[in-house]
């Protein structure tokens, strides 16, 4: 259970780097507008609040991976879930405000990493 926790909370950690490449670097280029399905015009209109949005993830990222990485284990243990929890909660507001889908593609892994981290322990 452990080795699967830990490779879906790197999964996740990993994703979130994606995510904030994808937004602070590419959202008004031909992969960030195919990604969102926007056009130049829209991307250029909110091209700074994607790049806060994407270094929002950054710091999701930087969690989890602190949390793979801390020590004594106890501590480890609570930031695990105090991140998971945190990109959960963005992925029910993004399913709630924007689309359904980001519930599934943000917070399936981070779901799956919450329960594997919980029967872990």
């Amino acid at each position: 259970m452990t080795i699967i926790a830990t490779l879906l909370i790197a999964l996740t950690a990993a994703m979130h780097i994606g995510f904030l490449v994808l937004e602070m670097f590419l959202w008004a280029g031909p992969q960030g507008r195919k990604v969102f399905r926007m056009s130049a015009e829209q991307a250029q209109a909110t091209k700074v609040l994607a790049a806060n949005q994407g270094l929002y993830n950054g710091f999701l990222a930087a969690g989890l991976i602190w949390s793979l990485v801390a020590s004594p284990a106890e501590f480890a243990f609570q930031l695990r879930l105090f991140f998971l929890v945190c990109v959960i909660v963005a992925a029910i507001y993004g399913a709630w405000s924007v689309k359904p889908r980001i519930l599934l593609v943000q917070g399936g892994p981070a779901i799956l990493a919450f329960l594997f981290t919980v029967l872990a322990s």
